[in-house]
């Protein structure tokens, strides 16, 4: 193989790991190592000292052996949320070290997000079966860090590769750039596929948020929502023996790829199986994510396809997108058809990205379920509070990989895919959509995406957060309340619809078969739903609306805007405990369960996150029983009991 050269000596740089240098690694660095410490600090794993030799808001970690220290100033805000200046934070070597690492003592030393991790293995209790893929998770979640920086300079970007080719697959490196990444500000007004590009984060409480093993650089730079790169699905024909289509109220099968595919498309895969003597008559056509097809099913399922179980049909003829869960995909092309989310063999926080095909079989019930119960209740439809359907799904059983595996195996979630409605054909004229995600966007240079909009708004900035509550978090409160039901409502996982002047009119939640739990025992539920109850203890039940909602997103936000002189954090909880006082007066049918799940109580328990990944990264939750799982250390003063609105 060859190198190209440039100027006749520099070698040529791979496109898609040109966002791989000195200057975007040490700022992704940076970012990362602040993010650890003050989450590590957040859930008790690391205990910041006072550092009073250098004054006020000053503090020192210091690594398990006690010869590095990290320094730093912060901020502790409400929900013992640790705001670290991160251009204060500084790495020192203290004391004489092993062989490994012969720093002189008193050095500066830069800082390096995997050295972090070693130095403080035994405080984070990473085991030797953790730590190693562990770091591959903080390697690539630097890498993303890395490139979306790149992206947001013009610095470093990979290649778009543009339109894909005939076979599905993007174009060779060497295309346009993608543009870079707009401000904060810019962003406030961008169309809704931008905004899901150009976040920065990922999960706001995990630390390895971006790890998508299994990815090589090229897939990175063209499956990931950063990379922004418009996507063919390749498409499967599975023999109806094998695979199981389900459908919601009022659709069919036949309906459903009919408005999913042009009747050109629909008559090349047709022809695609009579060209084998096959009969499409005898088969369902499956959407599958480009890599599950090259990586897993093309080698994993070679026998299903040799014997026309399972037949290639190439790539589709639209354009999608990837979303921040990587596996679903937005279609650029014709933004009023469903998402498509698809089976991912690729580990990433703390899960395997398949999807189950025997779960596929209840999905579109259970969605049907929750949109008749959001429809029939008027405090819902007075917030014109939304769920996107999952209207169809289908699962492909590999029946000697199903002898061979018990139930839940990766083998059993290879081949599945569903339909999930697009919230673009409900946007009215001059309104928006943006992930909720967005809210929590900082950019590289400090812009604050929720600044934006309440500026944009010209409201006052409680005025413009009692709006945001009322549309987000009064249905999260009701549905606990009144139906014993909780969603999982991160900013991935929530749509904002946005007026023209910035304010959220309303909110939209999605991925709800597999994220939804009731936990109501007694709960009538029809048999293809009863699969989402689980036995949550009475005590937890409210962590739904203290963790998923206070602790998870709120504080964040809350963080942002008080750091950012736009709404001071006592205001902010003020407007909160509000928020919530005006749904109970509002309810006095439910007094009961306000006193039994008191959200104005003093305190409420702490609930760690990075604690599940770093115990066991590679199966974080059973899902069948997501409370088992949950790592407790203390308690956090509720911010609300502050405030006494509450049914006191």
């Amino acid at each position: 193989m060859t190198t190209s050269v440039r100027s006749g000596l520099e070698p040529a740089l791979d496109p898609a790991t040109a966002h791989l240098n000195p200057e975007l690694w040490a700022r992704a660095t940076r970012h990362l190592v602040r993010k650890a410490l003050a989450e590590f600090a957040h859930e008790k794993l690391l205990t910041p000292a006072r550092d009073e030799e250098r004054g006020s808001g000053w503090y020192t970690v210091r690594s398990d052996d006690g010869g590095t220290a990290y320094r730093f100033r912060a901020d502790r805000l409400a929900l013992d949320h640790w705001h670290l200046d991160p251009a204060s934070l500084t790495r020192t070597r203290e004391s004489a070290q092993s062989p490994a690492a012969p720093d002189p003592i008193g050095e500066d030393l830069p800082l390096d997000a995997l050295a972090f991790f070693a130095e403080f293995r035994t405080s984070l209790a990473l085991g030797d079966d953790v730590l190693p893929l562990y770091l591959e998770e903080i390697t690539s979640t630097l890498a993303s860090l890395a490139y979306k920086y790149g992206k947001h300079t013009g610095d470093g970007t990979t290649a778009d590769p543009g339109t894909p080719g005939a076979d599905g697959t993007p174009h060779a490196p060497g295309a346009p750039a993608t543009p870079a990444t707009p401000s904060a500000a810019a962003l406030s007004r961008a169309p809704f596929q931008t905004v899901e590009a150009a976040m920065l984060e990922g999960h706001p409480c995990f630390v390895a948020n971006s790890g998508r093993i299994g990815f090589g650089a090229h897939d990175l730079a063209v499956y990931t929502p950063e990379a922004a790169t418009p996507v063919r699905l390749t498409w499967l024909a599975a023999h109806r023996d094998r695979a199981r289509f389900s459908v919601g109220a009022g659709l069919s099968y036949d309906d459903l790829i009919a408005g999913e595919l042009d009747a050109s498309t629909r008559e090349r895969f047709a022809q695609t199986l009579r060209d084998l003597g096959l009969d499409p008559a005898d088969y369902l056509l499956i959407p599958a994510h480009p890599w599950q097809w090259e990586h897993r099913l093309a080698t994993t399922f070679a026998g299903e396809v040799a014997q026309r179980h399972l037949v290639h049909l190439g790539p589709g003829d639209d354009t999608h997108l990837a979303q921040q869960s990587v596996r679903t995909f937005f279609n650029a092309d014709h933004p009023e058809r469903h998402y498509v989310k698809t089976a991912l063999s690729v580990l990433n926080m703390g899960f395997l990205r398949g999807l189950s095909a025997a779960y596929m079989a209840g999905t579109p019930a259970i969605n049907d379920w929750v949109a008749d119960l959001v429809a029939a209740d008027p405090t819902l439809t007075a917030a014109r509070f939304s769920i996107l359907r999952e209207r169809a799904a289908v699962g492909y059983h590999p029946l000697p990989y199903e002898a061979a595996t018990e139930p839940g195996s990766p083998y059993r979630k290879m081949l599945a895919a569903l339909w999930r409605e697009s919230p673009v054909p409900g946007l009215g004229p001059g309104r928006s959509a943006a992930t909720m995600a967005s809210l929590l966007h900082v950019d590289p240079d400090g812009g604050s995406f929720a600044a934006a909009l309440i500026a944009r708004s010209g409201e006052p900035p409680e005025r413009w957060l009692r709006g945001y509550l009322d549309a987000y978090l009064v249905p999260v409160v009701h549905c606990m309340y009144a139906h014993r039901l909780a969603f999982m409502p991160h900013g991935e996982n929530v749509i904002l619809v946005l007026d023209a002047d910035g304010r959220v009119e309303r909110v939209v939640f999605k991925d709800i078969a597999e994220e939804i739990v009731v936990m109501d025992p007694e709960a009538d539920l029809p048999p293809e739903v009863r699969r989402v109850r689980a036995a949550i203890p009475d005590d937890e039940q409210a962590l739904c609306v203290f963790t998923d909602v206070f602790d998870c997103f709120l504080r964040f936000l809350s963080a942002i805007l008080h750091t950012g002189r736009v709404l001071d954090q006592d205001a902010f909880w003020r407007t909160v405990a509000e928020c919530v006082a005006d749904y109970q007066r509002a309810h006095p049918e439910l007094a009961g369960r306000f006193r039994r799940h008191d959200l104005f109580a003093p305190s409420f328990a702490r609930s760690c996150l990075n604690r599940l990944q770093l115990r066991n990264n590679r199966s974080m939750v059973d899902l069948a029983d997501p409370s088992a799982a949950l790592q407790f250390v203390g308690i956090l003063d509720n911010p609300l009991a502050a405030h006494p609105f509450g049914p006191h």
